[in-house]
């Protein structure tokens, strides 16, 4: 039986950054356009969310490659049903247990805005998290799993966050969505750049096993760029005080450095954590100008 340390390491917690970074941009965003003014307790609600469905899509993977076999090959992160950790079933329901907290949190997100149409939006969200490696074709199997990230980690959750303030949807929530989905990419990216060898292996034709490393490694870089340049467009919409969030340029310098050195496995785990914090960095900064614009 896995341990309480095990469970935790199963959740993958250097994911996490994925799901704050969206709602500390969203919400950032809001308090922006309404002159400083946010709803700590539908911020809350976002967040908790976002952390649900970012647990529920990590011990669903594990479920879901675990009985396939996929993780027999891959170094990394603690598999609970690969190691043969933990039964298959109870991780099924730690991750069924991760999504009813995330469909809960919407559904009182949903009767405070009267926005009837978050229902889709959450069940598509919880849909595509099941469907990223379970059911009979995942579509993580296809090299799809960049898109999924982009959409749900990054328009969907910072859009979101920001609309349940607001009540509109608006094209600063839209741009900053995209910087933000770029890097919740790279995230993904690193971790399927390093399961290059065992996903080959197993058939999970990713996005880094269908174009290779090489591309793969281009491709992260591609990612932060993307971020940094969305900044400028950012703080060209809203304040100039926004541009504080390309000092994260100083950040993304060492994971860069590891991944264009041609580093593999293991020495990619690193890469991994350090994305993450470019991410939470990211937002943070990105808020943290918005919240001065709005004050000045």
């Amino acid at each position: 039986m896995a341990t309480a340390a095990q469970w935790f390491e199963g959740a993958r917690p250097r994911t996490l950054p994925a799901a704050f970074a969206p709602v500390i941009a969203g919400t950032a965003v809001a308090d922006f356009e309404r002159g400083g003014t946010i709803n700590l307790t539908r911020a809350l609600l976002a967040l908790i969310v976002a952390l649900a469905l970012q647990v529920g899509v990590n011990y669903s993977n594990d479920y879901s490659d675990g009985i396939r076999g996929t993780d027999e090959q891959r170094v990394g992160p603690v598999r609970l049903v690969g190691q043969k950790l933990a039964d298959p079933a109870a991780v099924k329901r730690a991750a069924i247990l991760s999504f009813a907290i995330a469909a809960f949190a919407g559904l009182a997100l949903t009767l405070l805005t009267g926005a009837w149409w978050l229902l889709l939006v959450g069940a598509a969200a919880i849909a595509a998290a099941w469907l990223y490696t379970g059911g009979p074709s995942p579509y993580g199997y296809a090299g799809l799993g960049e898109v999924f990230v982009f959409l749900f980690f990054g328009v969907v959750a910072t859009m979101g966050s920001a609309f349940v303030q607001t009540e509109n949807l608006t094209g600063l929530a839209a741009l900053t969505s995209v910087g933000i989905g770029a890097l919740s990419c790279a995230i993904l990216v690193t971790n399927n750049l390093r399961d290059i060898p065992g996903d080959t292996v197993s058939g999970k034709n990713t996005l880094a096993v269908r174009i290779g490393d090489r591309a793969t490694r281009r491709f992260y870089c591609i990612l932060l760029s993307a971020a940094l340049i969305v900044v400028v467009l950012i703080a060209a919409m809203s304040t100039w005080w926004t541009l504080l969030a390309l000092l994260v340029g100083a950040l993304m310098a060492a994971p860069v450095k590891i991944v264009l050195s041609g580093a593999e496995g293991r020495a990619l785990i690193p890469v991994l954590a350090g994305t993450g914090r470019v991410l939470l960095a990211y937002s943070i900064a990105l808020g943290v100008g918005l919240t001065i614009g709005a004050l000045t």
